[in-house]
């Protein structure tokens, strides 16, 4: 296998991680990291450590991962575009649709790969969720409930909840459905003290009427990743933190009790949870990114579809201001942003 030169942006709580699997990934060598801080912990001893990108750059890299700040994105991304260095931007791909759009332009002009580290796409259980979906097991998809919610993490400071949390249970939807989002309605809440919102409630509508609902915090003294699609034969339940996946079929056994047949809806039905394989995700998303630099994978979260996330993100976050419904048109350029 070609050895590919890779660098990092960061080594904060997402960087020490990216870092960790780069240097353990066969056919990738870290060969450089970027961190105005340095490496005060020592993560990447024998790796040199620059201050900027410029710097990192300079390396001679094929490949890079953004582990920084979401502010920084736009900017880091187009200097690595402009060097021609394939790259993975870690959610969300942007701080606005105009920058996602800066992004894709410089990554599709300069010919090298530019992706998004939707980490949850490699989650095992919503892997399988969607190959099953994929099959039929579900028949028609009725309606996608998700759950985020969990302690603030001190790591995130640019940006609020519906950024950083919230854009795991878009992508999730969009991706697991194969539909995109058309509206969203959403309530948000400061209960914190900082500059950004910390919980958000969504109600929504895929391009196929699919209903969707999302509850994402970071107020919850318990972590909590569910991702819940109902369906004309039951629902599969998804929990990302364990990487279970259970589904709850629609029981064929008549209820003789008329009264509570139809008190009941559905019959409960058989309950399977299935044995899954357990890789880690930022592994496989690692590996995912590894294979489309060489060629072999399109298994990528392309900036494109990132792009789309932040714009739902954003009528969100524009929904919740005004109180309204919003409606998020399908995206091909910058002319198709609203407003």
């Amino acid at each position: 296998m070609t050895t590919l030169r890779a660098g990092l942006v960061g080594l904060g709580a997402m960087g020490r991680h990216h870092a960790r699997v780069l240097r353990s990934t066969p056919g990738i060598e870290l060969v450089a990291v970027a961190d105005p801080a340095g490496d005060p912990d020592r993560l990447v001893d024998g790796v040199p450590v620059v201050p900027g990108i410029e710097e990192l750059i300079g390396t001679d890299l094929d490949m890079c991962v953004v582990a920084a700040p979401t502010r920084h994105h736009r900017d880091v991304g187009l200097a690595l575009a402009s060097a021609r260095v394939h790259t993975l931007i870690e959610k969300p791909l942007a701080e606005d649709v105009s920058s996602c759009f800066a992004l894709s332009e410089a990554f599709a002009a300069a010919g090298v790969i530019g992706c998004v580290g939707h980490i949850e796409r490699y989650n095992p259980a919503l892997q399988a969720l969607r190959q099953r979906i994929e099959t039929g097991e579900l028949g028609a998809i009725y309606q996608v409930a998700t759950r985020r919610q969990g302690p603030f993490p001190e790591r995130i400071a640019d940006v609020g909840v519906v950024l950083d949390l919230a854009s795991h249970d878009i992508d999730s939807t969009a991706w697991i459905t194969g539909q995109e989002f058309r509206t969203v309605a959403a309530r948000t809440a400061h209960k914190s003290g900082r500059l950004h919102e910390d919980l958000v409630a969504v109600v929504g509508h895929l391009a196929d009427g699919t209903v969707t609902s999302h509850l994402v915090n970071w107020l919850s003294p318990m972590k909590e990743r569910v991702t819940v699609v109902t369906g004309e034969k039951g629902c599969f339940v998804a929990d990302t933190v364990n990487a279970d996946l259970t589904f709850f079929a629609n029981g064929n056994i008549a209820m003789e009790w008329e009264s509570m047949s139809i008190f009941r809806g559905v019959a409960e039905g058989d309950v399977v949870r299935y044995a899954l394989a357990r890789p880690e995700p930022l592994r496989t998303e690692l590996q995912a990114f590894r294979d489309a630099v060489l060629g072999s994978s399109e298994k990528i979260v392309t900036v494109e579809e990132g792009t789309r996330t932040v714009a739902v993100a954003e009528g969100l976050l524009s929904s919740a201001a005004s109180g309204a419904t919003v409606y998020v048109p399908p995206l091909q350029s910058r002319a198709d942003v609203p407003g």
